[in-house]
Formats: structure tokens, sequence, C-alpha cells
């Protein structure tokens, strides 16, 4: 591969490395890109755009006909994409006809022969030109930055995997999460499916306190690092972590073990009890070990993993003050009197966490991020999959994201279950004082969830992602529930106050 400020150049010996490229652009593509591919009859225009569309499908077999003679073939797939051939077209107007800002509008547009319509493809378009070139063809790509940036990135993905073994192996999108990592599904040529964490390096944000950008205040990871160091301590404690088979810790791209896929929903999207029971008493396990607090990664990094402190705990309720009130009220800011006195609070109860249990707590423990192994032992049994936050805190912080899971509705009759399994197991283990634990669960709770009320909002607003919305009503009902608790009593008072309750939409 050759690149330079303008081009990308790859050289595709045959049907198979033009398959994989069609893979590779199938994961750098986003709705509303038009990726127009010119070259001579034979060149390998429709064997690219077929390959693309079938990874995009996730279905090998997919029929894709040549539109040649509809001039247009529609796909309802994960990214919609109207494929175009505009060789038989008569006059680049009608392109409107054919539905083309339409498609552009919510997928993507695949279209051959564009300089039939030369003067109506958009201006940002991704153009690939495809030129016999010995046994096999030079495909050169010109896209704007940042397009072309997302396309550097999956070729360097593939380089990535080149370098383990796996140049031929097959890609396919998995999921993204709320943050800025991806995952793919990686296909060998022999042996399991494996997991590619896509984590790239990203350039500091705003500074949000004392000059720092939001992560670093939050002691958020910021690379490949913390996600190793702490799986292969709790790997090495019997836990179920992902083996990590390689990694570009520069690049931000990790190889890792697939534990499979079920998780602990029912089809319907419903917790199943003893998948989260089980899952509850792993995490009793966990927070009953003593975690170092520094692990060696490699010999030149040691991770030190940070204290959930009160500076990362008010940052993380600030997201009220910034983000939801301001939403609630249609753009109104909260008063300084409303911030001084929340805040003050908040030290308060902070202040009544000094003699809370601490220990490791791995932030995100909840349904989007547990893998359910049935045919397992114990706690082999949980499998674990984001932890690269994970934090030195009050342990009560990981039972309150598990008993009131932030994606689906924990009942109560399951969460008293919760609960007391928990609670049962900590006794057992003894040394553990469940009065000042459950002080600090109430605590955490009111936490967590004033976090997800403000961060749904954010992640809404600043980045476009509507769908955690659907969140709001349960977050607001389980913070309903840790406000019950006569600690948090200032709190609940101030929510009153500023109108923050079930009762909101």
């Amino acid at each position: 591969m050759t690149a330079d400020a303008g081009a990308i150049s790859l050289f595709l010996e045959d049907e198979a490395a033009t398959g994989r490229l069609g893979e590779d652009l199938a994961l750098a593509v986003k709705p509303g890109d038009c990726l127009t591919l010119s070259g001579d009859l034979g060149a390998g225009k429709s064997s690219l755009a077929r390959a693309l569309i079938r990874a995009i499908a996730d279905d090998p077999a997919l029929e894709v006909p040549s539109p040649t003679f509809t001039l247009v073939q529609a796909y309802d797939l994960r990214i919609p994409v109207a494929h175009f051939d505009l060789y038989r077209l008569a006059d680049g107007s009608e392109l409107e006809e054919l539905g083309f800002d339409e498609a552009l509008q919510s997928g993507i547009c695949l279209v051959e022969w564009p300089e039939m319509a030369a003067d109506e493809m958009p201006g940002d378009r991704i153009e690939l030109t495809l030129t016999h070139e010995g046994a096999g063809r030079r495909l050169t790509i010109e896209a704007p930055p940042k397009k072309a940036e997302r396309i550097q990135r999956v070729l360097a993905i593939r380089t990535f995997l080149a370098g383990l073994g796996y140049a031929g192996a097959g890609r396919r999108f998995l999921t993204g999460d709320a943050s800025l990592r991806a995952y793919e599904a990686v296909y060998p040529a022999t042996g399991k499916r494996k997991i590619l964490m896509d984590w790239p390096p990203l350039p500091e944000g705003p500074a949000v306190l004392d000059g720092k950008p939001y992560p670093k205040v939050a002691h958020l990871a910021e690379n490949a690092y913390p996600f190793v160091a702490i799986a292969d301590a709790l790997r090495q404690r019997g836990f179920a972590t992902p083996d990590i088979y390689g990694v570009d810790y520069d690049q931000g791209i990790l190889l890792i073990e697939d534990l499979g896929t079920e998780g602990v929903l029912d089809t319907g999207g419903q917790p199943i009890a003893e998948r989260y029971r089980e899952s509850v008493a792993c995490l009793a396990h966990l927070h009953g070990m003593q975690i170092p607090q520094d692990i060696p990664v490699t010999k030149d990094h040691v991770h030190h993993i940070p204290d959930f402190d009160r500076t990362a705990m008010k940052m993380e309720v600030r997201l009220v003050l910034d983000w939801h009130l301001p939403w609630k009220r249609g753009g109104q800011a909260a008063s300084d009197a409303e911030r001084d006195t929340y805040l003050a609070i908040w030290d308060d109860l902070i202040d009544q966490l000094a003699d809370a249990e601490r220990n490791l707590l791995l932030r995100d423990f909840h349904s989007p991020n547990i893998i359910w192994r049935g045919d397992r032992q114990g706690i082999q049994k949980i499998g674990l999959i984001d932890f690269q936050d994970a934090m030195i805190g009050p342990t009560s912080y990981d039972l309150a994201s598990i008993a009131q899971d932030a994606r689906v509705t924990i009942e109560p009759p399951l969460f008293r279950e919760l609960m007391d399994d928990y609670l049962s197991i900590r006794r057992a283990q003894g040394g553990f004082d469940e009065t000042s634990f459950l002080k600090s669960w109430a605590i955490m709770s009111a936490q967590r969830n004033c976090k997800l009320a403000g961060l749904w909002v954010r992640l809404l607003q600043r980045d476009g992602k509507p769908g955690y919305l659907k969140h709001m009503p349960r977050t607001l009902a389980y913070l309903q529930v840790a406000l019950e608790h006569e600690p948090l009593a200032p709190l609940r008072e101030w929510c009153a106050r500023a109108g923050i309750g079930m009762s909101e939409s």
C-alpha cells in the first residue's frame, strides 16, 4: 500500500484481495458517504461493490445483481445501500428521479460509471478508480481528509492483523458503544472467531476543570494499557476475561478472545434472573479479593489503577448541572445558587464515604458488558469484557451498576434477590461491615444515576446519539430508590426543588 496527501494506492492481486478490500471499506463507510467506482470494463468495479454490500449485510451468499438495466438496486441493511450503475443513464439530471439524494440522506451510495452524471456527484465523494495492472488491479482512492482517515484506519487494522498471521481473515462490524471505541468480529481461516477492539487515540478535548479535559478529570482510560492490565490481573485470579492475542498500543488496536455471544437478557430484552444472580455472585467474590493498584503491563509500563476520588465523583455528578437541567428547562442553565448547593451536598456525601470498603470497581458492570457462559462453573460463568475504566473506590458502586442496570429495568423482586445474594456471600467471607456498605451503596447509586441522567443528554446533544435518551425514565426511577435512604435527604430535597424526578419524560 502507498499513500500521499491526495490518494491511497493499493494493488489487488486477485479476486480474494478485492473481496477483502470490500470488507475493509464496509467498516469505514458511514451514512451520507457516496463512493464512485470508475474504471474500464472488467476492471473490478462490480466485484468491489458486491463485496462491500455483502460485508455490510454480513451475508457472503447475498444475491447482488448488477443494476445495469434497473440503474439502481437498494439494500435495507445495517447501513442502507443504494447501488447505482449509470452506464445507460441518458442524462445526469435523471439521477434525482432515481432517488439519489434521498438514498444519501440515510445510507450510502455506490455509483458505477459516475462519469455519466459527473456534475451531479457530491463534492465530498470517495472516488475509487480501478485499472488493470499485470495479473491484478490497481485501486486508487481519493477522498476528503476525514473520510480518507477512516479508510486509512481500516487499512491499518488489516496490516495489524497481517502482522499476527491473519492477513486473509474475514472482518465484520460487531458493535460500537457510548465511547468512541468500535468492535469487529475477525474470522481467521482456521480457529475460533476473535474480537478486534478499535480504540484510536484522540486529541485532547477542551478543558473542563483545572485545565484538564473530562477524561483526565474523571480518570477514564485513554489507551489500551488499562484494559490489558485489568484483563490479566483478573484472569490470573480465576475470572473470565479475554486473552489478549496482540496489541498496538500506539495505534490503539487490540485482538482479543471472543468469550461468547450470550448475554444476561432474554430475547425480549428482559433480565434473566439466574444470570443476574450469578453475575452478582461473581462480583461478590471479586470484592472479597484484594487487587493490587499497580499492575505491570510491559517491561516499560506499569498501570496504576486510579482512585475514584472526590474530583472524579464530582465531575461526573456535574453532568446533571451541565446537561440535564438545561435540557429539562429548554436551555436555561442551573443558577449559581443551585450549583453551589448541589456541589456542597455532594462534598458532604463524599465525606461520608470515608469508612466505606474500597477495592477494585469495574465501573460498568451491567448487561452490555457481561457474557453468559452457562457451560462453565462458578465465576467462570460470567465473562467480563469492559473494565478499562476500572478504579479503586467504594465497591458498592459496582453493585449499584448491576442491581440498577442502566439498560434494562430491574423490578423490585429481582432487585431484592440480587442485594440479598451479594450480602449473603460477603457476610460468609467475614470482616464485612454491612451497615457501612449499605450506606455507601445508597450514595454510589445516587452518584451513578446523577451521572447517567446528564450523560444521556450529553450523548444526544453533543455526540448525536439520541438512542440513549430512552433510558432516562429508568435512570430517574433508580435515582428515586437511592434518595429514599436517610443520608440522601439533602439531595432528595434539592432534586425535588429542581424538578428532577420520576415524572420526567
